[in-house]
């Protein structure tokens, strides 16, 4: 599966991992349901997305702290399609 076609699905794809699932909540505009998924996700991996929500929020102060837990530089709200499509990327077999 392709980025754009994750992006695109209209129901989550069956099998999703937990970071995924939050992935494909978030480009849905699910927030708090990639949220409540991200909170339980206690990896860096976990951290980088709970850094995009945040991003998303509007709320950067919370975010740098995120990006700090996932060892990863900060980015700005301006960067939130980018970095979706580059956390994504990392995590679809077929990026």
């Amino acid at each position: 599966m392709t980025v754009a076609e994750f992006a695109s699905a209209p129901v989550s794809p069956a099998g999703l991992s937990p970071e995924l699932q939050a992935l494909w909540h978030t480009k849905q505009g699910n927030w708090e349901a990639a949220h409540n998924i991200a909170q339980d996700i206690h990896t860096p991996l976990g951290s980088w997305i709970h850094a995009l929500l945040h991003l998303i929020e509007g709320d950067q102060w919370n975010a740098d702290y995120w990006f700090s837990k996932a060892r990863k530089p900060s980015r700005s709200s301006q960067d939130v399609d980018s970095l979706w499509e580059e956390i994504t990327r990392t995590l679809l077999p077929m990026g």
